[in-house]
């Protein structure tokens, strides 16, 4: 059974940075395109980022030129490199398969909250 972990959130300051990480473990991330979402309170949840198995990327226009996806096949892992931080990007981060999201058999995780504050 695949399971998605994501860490790395946290409190930073306005203009500060943190990277998130998604590890899976029973499933090999590297022929899957992987987004990551973030859900705000009161909002839906939304895709932020996303990157294809050969490594293509996009990005919502509110993270353009901050937020940087990657992913590490050797680690399993997607990250979320995400600089110049806003209020406005305190939210639930979550990562999840493209496709399952797509057709509604997604399952979520706990995420990881980013708080960007004062």
């Amino acid at each position: 059974q695949v399971q998605l972990v994501e860490s790395g959130g946290g409190l930073v300051q306005p203009g500060g940075s943190l990277r998130l990480s998604c590890v899976a473990s029973g499933r090999r991330l590297s022929i899957y395109d992987m987004g990551w979402y973030r859900q705000a309170p009161g909002k839906q949840r939304e895709l932020v980022a996303a990157i294809t198995s050969g490594g293509s990327t996009n990005y919502v226009d509110s993270v353009k030129g901050r937020f940087t996806i990657s992913r590490d096949n050797a680690k399993n892992t997607v990250y979320l490199q995400m600089n110049s931080l806003k209020p406005e990007d305190t939210a639930v981060y979550y990562c999840n398969f493209r496709t399952g999201v797509l057709i509604g058999t997604a399952v979520w995780g706990q995420g990881t909250l980013v708080t960007v504050s004062s």
